[in-house]
């Protein structure tokens, strides 16, 4: 039953509604979502069964050093994820003009920029319009050659190099606009310490969403995997005035794998009987959660309380990049698949609506001309006893 109102918390810091993997209460029979009709919802991925591996995209972030200095001593207010809630939406303090004007600033610096943007394109396409409107007046009795021809790739070329400028620019010194115009929201975000989901139609158990991979194709044929957090019991979490349901997107780079990681880590996230995934986005809090600090106290973590920030202090952009392709292979060769689902044991019908699963997840979706067998998953059994600690250690950093 979804929850609407804030729950008690108790001396030790997370509430009565705090989610365990341990201990998730029995619910009703999972509906048939039509609102899913028409997706191609590949697999569902398992509760549970934690591997203790981060994503790379956050094991390794390419922006979090840069944001942590510039923010200082306020970056618990100011950053996504902190030891409270991982936050899913952006209340930025900027008026209707300011993002008006940065709309078109970045549509124009990101598109027609040489670098990941489209400049190299349309001054190639310039410069082919040039020579051919050059050749073309050849074959003419009064041959001309006006000022267009020739200025074209020229006016063109410095178009896109002023982008180009314009977004180096953007990328070096973006973060300047962070701490004054963006703020993370409380109000729509995973909070641990009392297992709900804060949405603006309410506060949902996370025990209700399902973690799925989604599969989109592009109008050339190609195929693309995401990772959604749907909520399971869509006549409770009507969205007004649409048919969408309720869901969340985590963007992951890479593989299908990646994309299990990433269910992971959210899951030992919400999961108050394990410490906090060990990524640098969290590391300046992990002595605010109490069951962080208890197994980091106990020297479970095996790391010193500021690994991260020191890591990304003292290593050059590439020392950091042989790191994330050796955590990157870590992910993708990690076991996956074959293992059990235990919301099985929760959700009466949860089995027989969707139970099949890649039967080789880390081959799935490389080759996407071919079709990728599933297979049934393990039958899940009640946990034994607390659940272990899990908390991956990169042998690779220093």
């Amino acid at each position: 039953m979804s929850l609407q109102n804030e729950p008690i918390t108790h001396a030790g810091g997370y509430t009565e509604t705090a989610y365990r993997v341990d201990a998730i209460p029995e619910q009703s029979y999972a509906p048939q979502n039509d609102r899913l009709r028409g997706r191609i919802l590949e697999t569902r991925l398992p509760w549970g069964s934690y591997l203790g591996i981060n994503p790379t995209t956050y094991q390794y972030s390419d922006l979090w050093f840069r944001e942590y200095q510039y923010i200082g001593d306020d970056y618990h207010d100011y950053t996504m994820i902190n030891e409270l809630r991982w936050s899913k939406r952006v209340d930025e303090n900027a008026n209707d003009l300011y993002r008006i004007a940065r709309f078109f600033f970045i549509i124009f610096s990101h598109l027609f920029s040489f670098t990941g943007g489209g400049g190299w394109v349309f001054t190639g396409i310039a410069i082919f319009v040039s020579v051919v409107g050059t050749v073309g007046q050849l074959f003419v009795d009064e041959p001309s050659f006006p000022l267009l021809i020739i200025g074209m790739p020229l006016t063109i070329g410095g178009i896109c190099g002023v982008a180009t400028l314009l977004r180096w620019l953007w990328e070096k010194h973006e973060i300047k606009f962070y701490k004054s115009n963006r703020n993370w929201s409380d109000n729509y975000a995973f909070c641990r310490q009392t297992g709900l989901v804060k949405t603006e139609i309410g506060n949902f158990p996370f025990y209700e969403f399902d973690a799925y991979i989604e599969m989109t194709v592009g109008a050339q044929g190609s195929q693309f995997h995401s990772f959604k957090l749907i909520h399971r019991y869509p006549h409770r979490s009507r969205l007004p005035h649409t048919k969408d349901p309720l869901e969340f997107s985590f963007t992951v780079d890479g593989s299908i794998a990646q994309l299990y990681a990433a269910w992971d880590m959210l899951q030992r996230y919400m999961d108050v009987s394990q410490p906090l995934p060990d990524i640098p986005q969290i590391e300046p809090f992990r002595h605010l959660d109490l069951t962080t600090k208890a197994y980091d106290e106990a020297g479970k973590r095996g790391r010193h309380a500021t690994y991260w920030r020191d890591l990304y202090a003292n290593s050059s952009e590439e020392e950091l990049k042989a790191m994330r392709e050796a955590h990157r292979a870590e992910v993708d060769s990690a076991a996956w698949g074959g293992r059990p689902d235990l919301m099985e044991l929760s959700v009466p019908n949860y089995r027989e609506t969707r139970k099949g699963e890649p039967e080789d997840v880390n081959a799935f979706g490389r080759f996407p001309w071919k079709a990728g067998k599933f297979v049934d998953r393990p039958e899940a059994a009640p946990p034994s006893g607390h659940v272990a600690d899990h908390q991956n250690n990169d042998d690779t950093a220093r």
